[in-house]
């Protein structure tokens, strides 16, 4: 499977989760909630790391007129991995827990119109089948070496 596949696949994954929250949002007991939020932050955070460590770091080397894109995209997930490690942390009866998760997933919405609509075609036509096929075996492999913490993704890319 190549990168820019993988990652689509990735957005599908997160993007049921968000319509699940949505639709559970009001009726659902506070632990289904959490453990919806649990299920979009482990996705999120296994999809941040693989992102900035292995795509974003070739796509800029070999799309180098999309490092702007990949710039914003990087203080995005930050802003991602800010909300998700409130949200972690924070009681599903709290107030504040069914606005958070609301920007958390209008954010990560935006972010991946974005990417898919503007960006990937960009790097695939740059990039080539060859290399993003390597990409996604890459990126494939080192899912399971993703930090549990969305605060750890900074010093992961290091």
């Amino acid at each position: 499977m190549d990168g820019i596949v993988l990652l689509k696949e990735d957005h599908k994954v997160v993007k049921a989760l968000f319509r699940e929250f949505e639709k559970i949002k009001d009726s659902a007991t506070p632990a289904a909630k959490k453990k919806v939020v649990d299920k979009i932050c482990t996705e999120m955070v296994t999809h941040s790391f693989i992102e900035e460590t292995i795509f974003y770091p070739a796509a800029r080397e070999g799309a180098p007129d999309t490092t702007d894109h990949i710039l914003e995209s990087v203080e995005e997930h930050h802003v991602v991995a800010w909300l998700l490690s409130e949200l972690k942390d924070l009681d599903p009866k709290d107030e504040t827990f069914d606005a958070k998760t609301t920007v958390l997933i209008e954010n990560v919405r935006h972010h991946i119109e974005e990417e898919e609509t503007e960006w990937f075609p960009q790097v695939r036509k740059a990039l080539g089948r060859n290399r993003l096929v390597e990409l996604g075996e890459q990126m494939a492999a080192a899912k399971s070496k993703a930090p549990a913490d969305p605060l750890a993704l900074s010093s992961a890319q290091s």
